[in-house]
């Protein structure tokens, strides 16, 4: 039976009064603010076709989360603020990782959504994960987060399989001077942020810095014996963002980052092997990134891209294993990894690792030619250089290639009708093949302010180079007698693995989704208020996709399960002078069947299916209220819940108390927050993940010159 929909977002609209600053900003994300007129108070968008478009004609709904809201309500974390996001789930899996997905079809890696901040691709390109720990993407720097929910692979490629999150940060003109923010709180969570910037004619650059630690989870359950839980993290990250305006035509564009610290992984939830100690990760990554922006005319500009991304992992441990147990596995035996015992005779121990460097280069070019106010095309090209570096999961050192060529045409025919068409054409040598996603829509514009649309799009995502091409193996250093003949051996992971229901090896196709939607965008002006509305409709047709075990006793991954879902996703806000409310609402009916070889038992096929939606929530939302109060007070309430996910429900409601002090030169600001958990047992939708507190206190102060 077919669903309706409803979706409530929060808006803050870009109004024609921008400064030019700021124009200068989002041009570079699409379009040029005198390329056409439109009501200002309509918001827009800049990711869903790549132009600059009001939501009356962008073809696909996309959620605006301000950055001003993010740090209204108190969000501690980047993860978090999708909780904002209808459809999408939050949780931590596997001890410290946050985790988002968009209608729960995810890996623990988070394959399927293509994440960008200021138009750089951030996820990890080998592994296709998001490590959102060490995102360098301080709340304080954020301006807009964008979320186009539905396939955008049309726009931006393979991994945008069910939708694009941009990360949008403020422009360095706009965060001028220097701005200190100190955060204290339950469970050891500290965050520091820090950043200074100047504005000098026609070169604006803005450097920060920023640390967030936290010890994680109170303790974990293994057996019905509760343990504490080493889950914790510390990161630093540094930033710098410039922009230098050589003349009316030309401006340059230059960020670059550092980060460093460490992952805390816990010994009994992620030791493996063997263990006999915490394998934590130490992070050092960095990035640059350059843009020049052309305007050859108020009707045409472009930009060229470049940017260089590096992920370097060590994630090393030791290990002891049981001398009669490590003589099975020398015989090609199958084995049961028992610890070692205090006493233990002539065990085998050593060094293990899970190193992994990975880099990314990126260029692309795009154009925008504005014909007239009613039709507008941008095109453009992008290539991709991927490379690992590796003994454990690659075996040494190789490289994947992409490139792409994307469009999209905007057709206003008709003052009430807007037609997008548009397309990306890419290849990848993960499986040499081509892949073409299109996406078609019809915006038919009831009124100025309201607007329904109908939209078709198909998108692919190919198998990441670890799930196509693994070369896994482990190669023990420091390795004591009795075995020390075995240094620096491999140890393969192909011959660890159950070879009855092992697919290790096997070349695995690409994804595919047709996806189609009905949705309605409106605003309703009051008398002293705005409303604003969408809904959301969905009906969308996975095949081919990939579900299955990845690690080092399992290795079951194939083309195995299609999936049917629909629902409906509302979003609504109502502004008035001193009061925003907020509200969200998803609902999600999935089904899935298994379509692999029939080689598995009805439990194991059914496995299969449950991997796959393991992240997949049938009903979530949120409601928040972010209230304007005197003396220079401001007070912010938030409620978030997902229900029927593994079984349980998350509920939390979020607190908050602000009050900003203005000075001659300077103003500062106090904040306390409270986060408390409303459901029974306070697991965080994990049962590994105890919080022994319902209530979680933090607090906070900022000053800014």
């Amino acid at each position: 039976m077919s669903v309706f929909a409803g979706t409530f977002i929060a808006v803050v609209p870009v109004v024609a009064e921008e400064s030019n600053d700021q124009i200068f900003q989002l041009a570079a994300f699409g379009d040029s603010p005198e390329a056409f007129e439109m009501d200002s108070r309509i918001p827009e968008v800049l990711t869903t076709t790549r132009l600059r478009q009001p939501k009356s004609r962008v073809p696909g709904t996309t959620t605006i989360i301000t950055g001003e809201m993010i740090r209204d309500l108190g969000i501690m974390n980047l993860v978090e603020v999708f909780r904002l996001v209808p459809g999408m789930t939050v949780a931590e899996v596997g001890s410290n990782n946050p985790v988002t997905s968009y209608h729960g079809t995810v890996h623990y890696e988070q394959r399927r959504l293509q994440v960008q901040v200021d138009g750089r691709t951030s996820y990890r390109p080998n592994l296709s994960d998001m490590d959102w720990n060490t995102m360098p993407v301080p709340l304080e720097l954020i301006e807009r987060i964008e979320v186009s929910r539905g396939p955008n692979s049309a726009a931006y490629g393979i991994n945008a399989f069910l939708g694009t999150i941009n990360i949008i940060t403020r422009a360095p003109e706009d965060t001028a001077g220097v701005e200190t923010r100190a955060i204290t709180g339950s469970r050891g969570y500290k965050r520091v942020f820090g950043s200074a910037g100047n504005v000098s004619g026609d070169y604006n650059w803005r450097l920060a810095y920023e640390k967030r630690k936290s010890d994680g989870f109170d303790e974990q359950v293994d057996d019905d014996i509760y343990y504490p839980f080493h889950d914790g993290y510390d990161i630093n990250t540094f930033n710098y963002d410039s922009s230098l305006f050589l003349n009316s035509q030309y401006s340059l564009d230059l960020r670059g980052g550092v980060v460093d610290g460490v992952n805390e992984e816990d010994q009994i939830k992620n030791g493996k092997l063997g263990a006999d100690d915490h394998p934590d990760i130490i992070v050092d990554d960095y990035y640059l990134q350059t843009r020049l922006n052309v305007t050859t005319s108020e009707n045409h500009f472009y930009h060229v891209q470049a940017s260089f991304q590096n992920y370097d992992r060590r994630q090393r441990w030791s290990i002891c294993i049981p001398g009669d147990t490590f003589n099975n596995i020398l015989q090609g035996n199958s084995f049961d990894l028992e610890p070692c015992t205090a006493n233990e005779v002539d065990p085998f121990r050593a060094n293990l690792n899970e190193d992994i460097e990975e880099s990314r280069l990126e260029f692309e070019i795009q154009d925008t030619l504005l014909f007239n106010r009613d039709l507008k095309l941008v095109s453009g090209l992008g290539y991709r250089k991927d490379t690992y570096r590796s003994e454990t999961y690659f075996n040494g050192r190789g490289n994947n290639y992409q490139s792409q060529v994307f469009a999209n045409l905007e057709y206003s025919p008709l003052r009430w009708l807007t037609l997008n068409a548009g397309g990306n054409w890419e290849k990848t040598t993960t499986t040499d093949e081509g892949y073409f996603s299109p996406r078609v829509a019809a915006n038919f514009i009831l009124a100025n302010n309201h607007t329904l649309r109908f939209v078709y799009s198909e998108a692919v995502r190919t198998p990441d180079a670890f799930e196509q091409n693994p070369d896994w193996s482990y190669r023990p250093r420091n390795v004591q007698p009795p075995y020390t003949f075995l240094e620096g051996q491999r140890f393969l992971v192909a011959n660890l693995v159950d070879p009855a229901t092992s697919t290790y090896g096997k070349t695995l196709e690409e994804e595919h989704i047709i996806s189609r939607e009905i949705s309605y965008f409106g605003q309703y002006y009051l008398d002293s208020s705005t409303l604003s509305l969408e809904v959301r409709y969905f009906n969308d047709k996975l095949r081919d996709m990939i579900s299955g075990i990845i690690n080092e006793e399992d290795w079951t991954i194939d083309n195995n399960v299609a999936l049917d879902q629909k629902g409906f996703e509302v979003e609504a806000s109502l502004d008035f002078p001193d009061t925003k409310l907020r509200m969200s609402y998803a609902y999600l009916d999935q089904d899935g069947r298994y379509t692999g070889a029939n080689d598995r038992d009805a439990g194991d096929k059914q496995y299969a299916i449950d991997l796959l939606g393991r992240l997949s929530v049938r009903h979530s939302g949120s409601f928040a209220w972010i209230q304007d109060l005197p003396f220079n007070l401001t007070s912010s309430a938030a409620f978030y819940f997902a229900d029927e996910f593994r079984r349980s429900q998350f509920e939390r409601l979020d607190l908050r108390l602000a009050r900003h002090i203005f000075k001659t030169g300077y103003s500062y600001e106090f904040a306390v927050t409270m986060q408390h958990y409303l459901d029974k047992d306070t697991t965080d939708l994990s049962p590994d993940n105890i919080i022994r507190d319902h209530n979680q206190f933090f607090a906070e102060v900022g000053v800014r010159f």
